[in-house]
Order: C-alpha cells, then structure tokens, then sequence
C-alpha cells in the first residue's frame, strides 16, 4: 500500500523546530529526553517504572472502570484496562479536541501512530505491557476550532452558543447538521454505515464528551484502544499537589520562561514559540464555565469574568475539597497527563511537539519524567485513479508538494518545446555588466550607481519576458495546465495537507471498514517521514 515516503522537510509543510529535532540537531537535545527510537524506549521504561507510584495506578484504573460503565468495550480494551493495574504496563498516549465526527483526516493517524507504537514496543520488549491511549481534550473551550468539518469541499458547521468546557456541550442541534450531511453522503453501503455512525455518536448521546466517546470506540475499539477523559474527580485528586504548588510557587511560569528564552537565544534558527505560560496555568470549571485563575494582588485572586473571589487559604481549601474545578491550561496539561498515566511517549502534530520543547525544564523541577516525544504519522491518500493520471503527467509525488505556481510552472517548463528558462541569458548579462563594473572603476567611480541601475532594468527585462512567455505557454498548454491543476487540488484541497483539511468520511465512503486496517498496515510511527498511501 505504502508508494513512497518522502522527508517531512520536502514537503515544505513542515517548521524548522521540527524537522531540525527530526534530524537530531544537537541544539535541541536539552529539550527533550530521549529521541524516538527504538531502542531508547528501555531506558525511558526503567526511568518511568522506577517513578510512577502505585497508587496512581490505582486511581486510574477505578477512573477508567467508571468511564467504560455504560460503553461497550471490546475484550481488548476491557484486558488493556485491567493491564494498566499491572506495573510492567506502560501507555503510548495521543490527544486531540474533540472535533465534529473527528475533523481533520489526521485524527486517525494520531490514534493509529499510537496503536502501531505499542505493537512494536512489545515486539521489542516482550516482558512489559504497552496500551494505546488517546486522550480526550474534553476540558477545551475553543468551540469555534472543534465545530466543524470538511466533506466534499462543502464545511458542515455546528452553530450554538456556548460557554464552558466543551465536553459538557449538549448535543442538541446537530440533527441539522446530520440532515445536511445526510444529503450529500447519498446512497450506498459506505454512505450508510457514516450515517449510522454518526447518528448512533451524536444523536443517541447527550453531550459531547458522551458522543466523541462512543465514537472513537467504535473506530479503534477492537484495536485495543484506551480513551481517557481527564475532567474526573479520582484522577483530579492525583493532581492536587502540582495544582497546590501552581498557585504557591508559579513554577510553570518561571520554567517555562526560562526555557522560552534559551529557545530564543537560538538566533540563527529563528524558532517560533508556540505558546507563552500565564503567571498561573489553571483555569477554573464549572457547568457552563472555564475561566482563568488570576492573582490580582497579594492574597487575592479572582475567576476572569466572574464576580468569585478568594484568598490564599480559601483557595487552597477549594483545591482540596473539590479538586475537579480546577484545569489545566495547554502549559500543564501535560504535566497532568504525565502525572496520572504510566506514559513512555507522547505523539502530536508539528505545533503539539512545539510547546512540549517549553516544558522540560518545568518537568525537571517537579521530578516528573519526561516523555518521549514522536511526530505523529503524516500521509497523502492517493486513489489508483488518481494514481494512473499522475503517471500520464509525470508527476513524481515529491513535485505534488510544491506550491501551486512552482507546481504548474515547472511542469510546462519541462513539456515546452521551447526554452522558457532565461537562467543561461541572465548569466551572460551578469558576465557582461562585471566587464562594465571594472571599466567604470578605472575610469570614473561615480558611473557604478549608473551601471547597477542599469543592470537591474536588463534584468528585470530578461525576467518579465520570461513571465511573457511562460504564460503564453501555459495557454498553449492549457488541456495539460487544466488536468494537472484539478489533480493537485483534488490531492491538496484549498492549498493545503489533504489530512489537514479532509475528513475522515471522504476517504471512508471509498474504502469503508477495511479503511482503518489497510491504514495500520501501512503506517510505521518511527520512520520519521512522510507517508504517500496509494490504495
């Protein structure tokens, strides 16, 4: 199935944090652990065998149990859980919001990268256990990123207002969206089961956490897959001394801080930080709300937009007695993932991994093991259809990530019957205004002001003819600009990744249920590049 792999870095997709940690550059290495390979997952399993306590393991699985209490869990799942009792059992764990009816196609490679994973940490280390996990951003506010997806070019959006985390969201209102999706999946065994599917998650349940739930059950459930939602009270409860410490110390903020400046002081790479700590990373949560915590003066803080307030020992009182309120922000969610699973790796796109490089300082103060950190499994669906036209065209997959101009442009250049590259005349013009630089340096320097000016007009020239005729060409061209351009936007839909921007559905209604298989079989979590699927 797989037909290529090409380096995240061709693709142009890609920042240069990630695919300078990809190729191991050593100015990054004292912001993770351990780089992702195979075999240093057996210090990571010591390291964190050694640092997770029991209890911990408790606490989870009695959370897990009430979680599953009304879900139909697959024997693998159900054993999964009853493993993660075990102390030679270690989790491989994604996370991602909970999108409408998944959104983004690369929500399955996430969950898929780390089911795959756990396949070969046990082939690897047989005596240990390894459970898949994906954990649900259940506590996440930003409704307006989560309330959509794309189908057929067309956006399926779910409008309400909203206020809270969304996991609470009642589900009320997406019969509409059901009714319009229904419509433009039409007919067909495929086309039946997605609605089934989607009908059985979002109408049958009453809020979102409920209904993403039973979904991403139903997808990788016989896959052994372990959904945790982390707005729970006994998981909570295990949280409480780094929420304490939050407020009494601040540490994440200084930490990360300070890490953020070590990234910047990495000039010559210019990495973009992805996300800047609060003085305090925790939000408060309640029905209908999750607001910041924010110290207004000494002794006092208060909810933003709310009229709750407390002192220092009336908010510590409220940690102990209700522990559930409190949540973390992006800054120390993953600390509290951490924390509360026996975890060896944490896979996430690009902008994920990003803000994890902030964090290893912070995980360092509060002795926390770090994870190891694996850029999810990146692919590009081909069709055989599609397939078949790209080699009428000759176009390699690599010339498929080019940007849509570089694309078209170079492909005419190359079908031309004549030369439309003016690099050669350039030159040669090049050549002749050096001869001019030397003759105006014997003879009157004041005339190098003239003859620069006049070399970029010549050049300049040279090059809006070379616009001229290109797209005079492309005209001529224009059966073969026209099958070209409808296959680079059917592959990269409005400019962008396919997996970035389809959903999972599209690729569905052709493949139906062997979609999810075929796609474990081909994708490989380690191999570090980026996958072109052919199917």
């Amino acid at each position: 199935m797989p037909a290529d792999c090409i380096s995240f870095r061709e693709t142009g997709f890609f920042s240069g944090l990630i695919c300078d940690y990809l190729d191991e550059k050593k100015e990054l290495k004292k912001f993770y652990n351990r780089f992702p390979k195979i075999e240093n997952f057996k210090e990571q399993i010591e390291e964190k065998k050694q640092s997770f306590p029991e209890k911990n393991r408790e606490a989870l699985f009695n959370a897990l149990s009430g979680q599953y209490k009304n879900i139909e869990a697959s024997e693998t799942v159900s054993g999964n859980i009853q493993l993660l009792k075990n102390q030679n059992t270690f989790t491989v764990i994604t996370g991602h919001q909970l999108n409408l009816f998944t959104g983004p196609l690369y929500f399955l490679y996430k969950i898929i990268s780390a089911i795959n994973l756990t396949h070969q940490l046990k082939n690897k280390y047989r005596d240990y256990h390894f459970v898949p996990v994906y954990w649900m951003a259940t506590e996440d506010h930003d409704f307006e990123e989560i309330n959509h997806f794309n189908f057929h070019g067309k956006k399926f959006s779910w409008n309400k207002d909203v206020a809270g985390a969304v996991g609470e969201l009642s589900t009320q209102g997406l019969e509409e969206v059901f009714k319009l999706f229904e419509l433009e999946l039409g007919n067909g065994i495929n086309a039946e089961e997605l609605k089934k599917l989607f009908k059985e998650a979002y109408l049958n349940h009453e809020n979102l956490t409920d209904a993403t739930r039973y979904m991403v059950n139903k997808l990788f459930g016989e896959h052994g897959l372990v959904i945790v939602d982390g707005n729970d009270k006994l998981l909570k409860k295990i949280f409480v001394p780094y929420i304490v410490d939050e407020l009494d110390n601040k540490t994440s903020y200084h930490n990360v801080s300070n890490t953020i400046k070590e990234l910047n002081n990495l000039k010559e790479e210019n990495y973009a930080i992805q996300v800047n700590p609060r003085e305090i990373n925790l939000f408060y949560l309640k029905q209908g709300l999750r607001e910041r915590i924010i110290e207004v003066e000494a002794d006092v803080y208060t909810v933003n937009e709310t009229d709750i307030k407390w002192n220092k020992q009336e908010l510590l009182d409220e940690v102990k007695n209700f522990p559930e309120r409190f949540s973390p922000n992006v800054m120390m969610r993953p600390l509290y993932q951490e924390v509360i699973l026996p975890n060896l790796c944490y896979i996430g796109g690009g902008g994920e991994l990003a803000y994890w490089f902030e964090l290893k300082e912070y995980f360092n103060k509060v002795n926390i093991t770090f994870p190891i950190l694996l850029l999810r499994n990146s692919a590009l669906i081909i069709s055989r259809k599609q397939d078949e036209k790209l080699k009428k065209l000759n176009i390699s997959y690599s010339r498929l990530f080019l940007k849509q101009d570089e694309f078209i442009n170079r492909k005419v250049r190359e079908i031309s019957n004549i030369d439309i590259d003016f690099t050669p005349q350039k030159l040669h013009l090049n050549n002749q205004f050096e001869a001019l630089y030397k003759l105006a340096k014997q003879t009157d320097k004041s005339f190098i002001g003239a003859v620069q000016a006049q070399e970029k007009k010549q050049i300049k020239g040279l090059e809006n003819l070379e616009k001229r005729l290109l797209k005079a060409q492309k005209r001529k061209l224009g059966d073969e600009v026209s099958r070209m351009s409808e296959i680079k936007n059917e592959l990269f839909p409005n400019e962008s990744l396919q997996e970035r921007y389809n959903n999972f559905s599209e690729v569905y209604l052709e493949y139906g249920n062997n979609l999810i298989s075929e796609l474990i079989k081909s994708l490989t979590p380690l191999n570090n590049c980026f996958t072109i699927l052919v199917i």
